[in-house]
């Protein structure tokens, strides 16, 4: 196959894949692949970087941990080892996603970046082209998930800016701050633990609130608060869910409007799979902010050359800029004539429809509903998908359950342009 291709320096090989084609390597990805392995059915994954999961390995800050205890993190027919912790850190979740690709044997090509995917309804077929060579398929699974690149936001003269400014996919450790004044842009759990590690180097933190937040502690009488709510839906109304949730976090962490962070009238269950975005679970920061350390700013107006002007009229000078302000999906720039998703990249159908797409399209991480989501979806897609896939090699007599051997060199002159 490699031959073939050096032999065609000037042309871009085509493959024919007899099972999907996957873009994206995180752990939605892992899970598709590894429930596809369990039905036999090949499929080849597509990765932009050099490794699996590389928002939690290029991307990710030093002292992150899961937020959610581990049972509700693991991918299918894999459970975490016994002896990591109940919220396993960043580098254990890592060793965990490249553990279970090498027990399911996925191996992505890396360095592959889709550059453009579209159906073609006259052969019925998707073809997928990246910067190495094109690929064509009867189903494209679309797993680049929720974040796929950081969100950063048009702040008023933020070009003008004298010092650093960093997204927290950039951020590593408040060492590298250390005795700055910094401005945390964003209060969602990573403004939260960013603003914290920043504490813990003697930096001055100031988190700017631009909106309503929840925040919920992390556990409730030694019990996972997600925990607790998983088991109150089983029985009880999400609304009800929200408010036991409310009441319980009032008498753990009291009223946090009087730190400057309001909440929203829609309760954070509810919020979350409205909207997506996700209630902060309470690592530390608040006592920090009830200390002090942890100084919490009005919405910025414009940034200056040495610090901010905010909307209550205030000036201040600060060091340095981190951005807190999450990230986006990435499917608009390379999935084309395509109506499924949103101008936001996200899937239109709402949980639990939105896996399954048409002419062979499934996505997988936009459930917004983490990883518990993302196992439900890919336990569908890879179903679906294995039905076709018997009953198209029960009338070819072709079935091929090898990685190795389903990817087919083509010539480009038998193929669409």
């Amino acid at each position: 196959m490699g031959s073939s291709c050096k032999e065609q320096e000037s042309k871009k090989c085509v493959f024919w894949v007899q099972g999907p084609i996957l873009v994206g390597a995180g752990p939605s990805g892992l899970a598709v692949s590894a429930c596809l392995a369990r039905q036999g059915v090949p499929c080849l994954v597509l990765e932009k970087s050099d490794c699996i999961a590389s928002l939690w390995q290029q991307r990710t800050y030093d002292r992150l941990k899961l937020h959610l205890p581990k049972q509700f993190c693991q991918l299918p027919f894999m459970d975490f080892p016994e002896d990591f912790p109940k919220y396993p850190t960043k580098h254990q979740f890592i060793s965990y996603m490249e553990s279970y690709a090498s027990h399911f044997s996925i191996k992505p090509r890396f360095n592959q970046a889709v550059q453009n995917a579209q159906f073609d309804s006259g052969s019925g077929l998707w073809r997928v082209k990246t910067q190495v060579a094109d690929y064509i398929s009867r189903w494209l699974i679309v797993a680049t998930g929720e974040n796929a690149e950081p969100a950063i936001p048009e702040i008023l003269g933020l070009d003008k800016f004298h010092g650093p400014v960093v997204h927290t996919s950039g951020y590593k450790s408040g060492s590298e701050f250390r005795n700055q004044k910094v401005l945390v842009i964003g209060c969602g759990n990573s403004g939260m633990e960013v603003s914290l590690d920043l504490c813990r180097h003697n930096a001055a933190p100031h988190m700017v609130v631009r909106n309503t937040v929840h925040v919920l502690p992390r556990e409730i009488l030694g019990f996972s608060t997600f925990g607790i709510a998983m088991s109150l839906l089983k029985w009880l109304p999400l609304k009800v869910v929200d408010k036991i949730l409310l009441l319980a976090s009032s008498l753990t962490l009291g009223n946090t409007e009087q730190l400057g962070l309001r909440r929203p009238k829609t309760g954070p269950i509810e919020l979350k799979n409205a909207t997506g975005k996700t209630p902060v679970l309470d690592v530390g920061a608040l006592s920090q902010i009830r200390s002090g350390k942890i100084k919490i700013t009005e919405t910025v107006k414009e940034i200056t050359r040495n610090g901010a002007k905010f909307m209550d009229g205030q000036e201040k000078e600060f060091d340095s800029i981190i951005l807190a302000t999450g990230y986006k999906s990435n499917v608009p720039t390379w999935l084309k004539s395509c109506d499924f998703f949103t101008k936001d990249g996200m899937p239109r159908r709402e949980f639990p429809e939105g896996w399954k797409g048409e002419n062979g399209l499934y996505t997988v991480g936009f459930t917004r509903r983490g990883l518990l989501g993302t196992a439900s979806d890919a336990h569908k897609i890879a179903k679906h998908i294995s039905d076709q896939w018997r009953i198209m090699n029960k009338e070819t007599n072709t079935c091929s359950s090898n990685n190795s051997s389903h990817i087919i060199l083509l010539q480009k002159s038998l193929l669409h342009p």
